[in-house]
């Protein structure tokens, strides 16, 4: 048994960052080939971040999801072929050292939306990352929360549902859910994954913040583990520690101890593989700390930056 750990977005050390553009100052451009160099030097940055991760031995990373600024936006026409062969030296690298990579549109990619607009934005979001994965010639996933309650939750699911089942395959396929810290609880979310055939993202620190007291995880688990039973992919988690008692929903920049142990202490009941993502404000550095406190304080046998159990 092996637990991958990752993390996401610009790790510290390179110091370094993806950049992104506004649509104000896309359309205030004279030469509109200045949205290309971004992209061009986003490219590079991840092409730089995959290296640093393999000399690392870190096999599980979510890269941002701005990597091509304004390629949602349906007035902006998008070249992608122009990008294609950069892409596929990166993908190369991420396959060949079997690298897990996914993406987290933010909070503006809704399916349980009853706003026409953000729906097809939504989907625009959705097919924009599985052109993105298709370039890099690699199989990825992204995280999505159900987002919207109004006017009830009811209403609301049936509209995720519906949107949901007039995706085409291949978007569908991308796609896994994830419970949030203060509107869908991991039941209401499991329970929508097992009816769609959607694989689920235990988010345990969401789970922590307001539904612990009305949820037992361990009864859940085996569910939530068995919606990835179709899948080639481990089960994965994500995994954060609290700003402070008062900004609890807020991400701490490092990993608390005791915590993740108790955390590792229920999943690794099950005796098979998963993946877990730090999303912590830290990044590589938060990573690199709770390894190095799990080999000290357990210790626990390491294999590069995978925790092993015998």
């Amino acid at each position: 048994m092996q637990i991958r750990i990752g993390y996401l977005g610009s790790p510290h050390t390179l110091k370094e960052k993806f950049h992104t553009m506004t649509l104000k100052k896309y359309q205030s451009l004279d030469n509109k080939d200045e949205l290309d160099k971004i992209i061009i030097e986003n490219l590079k940055f991840l092409d730089k971040t995959i290296d640093y991760n393999i000399q690392n031995k870190i096999y599980f990373y979510r890269m941002t999801h701005n990597l091509f600024p304004l390629a949602t936006v349906k007035d902006i026409d998008y070249d992608y072929s122009k990008f294609k062969n950069i892409c596929l030296e990166i993908g190369e690298k991420i396959e060949k050292n079997n690298m897990r990579i996914d993406a987290h549109p933010d909070h503006f990619c809704v399916l349980s939306t009853k706003n026409e607009e953000v729906l097809e934005n939504s989907i625009r979001i959705i097919k924009n990352h599985k052109d993105i994965f298709d370039l890099l010639n690699i199989d990825s996933r992204i995280i999505l929360h159900i987002g919207s309650k109004d006017p009830t939750k009811e209403e609301a699911l049936k509209r995720f549902k519906d949107n949901f089942l007039n995706l085409d395959e291949d978007l569908k396929k991308i796609i896994l859910l994830e419970n949030d810290d203060h509107i869908y609880t991991v039941s209401e979310t499991l329970n929508l994954c097992e009816e769609l055939g959607i694989p689920m993202v235990l988010d345990y620190h969401h789970f922590k913040c307001f539904h612990e007291k009305n949820e037992k995880i361990e009864r859940l688990l085996p569910r939530i583990i068995k919606t990835w039973e179709n899948t080639n992919l481990n089960p994965k988690f994500h995994f954060s520690s609290p700003q402070s008692l008062k900004e609890k929903r807020t991400h701490n920049f490092y990993i608390d101890y005791d915590s993740f142990v108790k955390f590792l202490n229920i999943i690794t009941k099950f005796e098979i593989d998963f993946d877990i993502m730090l999303e912590a404000k830290g990044k590589d550095e938060a990573l690199f700390k709770i390894l190095r406190q799990l080999k000290f304080y357990k210790p626990y046998k390491m294999k590069g930056n995978m925790i092993i159990f015998d």
